[in-house]
């Protein structure tokens, strides 16, 4: 089994928002940090959000956040959110597949079940699982907390006597 590009994507978008929960984060940021383009990324962001996974904002403050705690979202509705929409194999396609076992095929149950297990394990694990307590994952995710902002205009007290 192997994971599609923008689920991988989506679970470290998922990751960067959980280890920046504090803050709204940009796509730039994101993408720079995970090593992906942000057009890419733009599509996965548009899916997770439309699976109620994040909130986006637009605008010059705008970004993306967490639409609710990490520890409430599993990672087995993330991987279906992106995965499902693929067949497994062919015969599981109805519309391509072409085997001429489909009837009698016992490996096909095989794979449902399979896949099933899999994703029933995933479903034990939450988003939170991932990210609490992960100091070296933080250490490469979490963004500074210097983030230009209407404030900066202003004089700091840092020059002044």
């Amino acid at each position: 089994m192997r994971l599609t590009i923008r689920t991988n994507l989506a679970m470290r978008t998922l990751m960067f928002c959980a280890v920046n929960a504090d803050r709204i984060v940009r796509k730039h940021e994101i993408a720079a940090a995970c090593n992906s383009s942000e057009n890419h990324l733009a599509q996965v962001v548009n899916t997770l959000a439309q699976k109620g996974f994040i909130d986006t904002q637009r605008g010059r403050s705008g970004g993306l956040r967490l639409n609710r705690p990490a520890r409430e979202i599993g990672i087995g509705a993330v991987l279906r959110a992106f995965e499902t929409g693929m067949p497994f194999a062919e015969c599981h396609d109805p519309e391509t597949n072409t085997c001429p076992l489909i009837g009698i095929c016992r490996f096909r149950d095989v794979l449902d079940r399979a896949l099933e297990a899999f994703y029933s394990s995933m479903d034990e694990v939450t988003l939170a699982d991932l990210v609490d307590g992960n100091v070296p994952l933080a250490h490469i995710l979490a963004l500074s907390d210097a983030r230009p902002s209407a404030a900066c205009d202003q004089p700091t007290s840092a020059g002044t006597a």
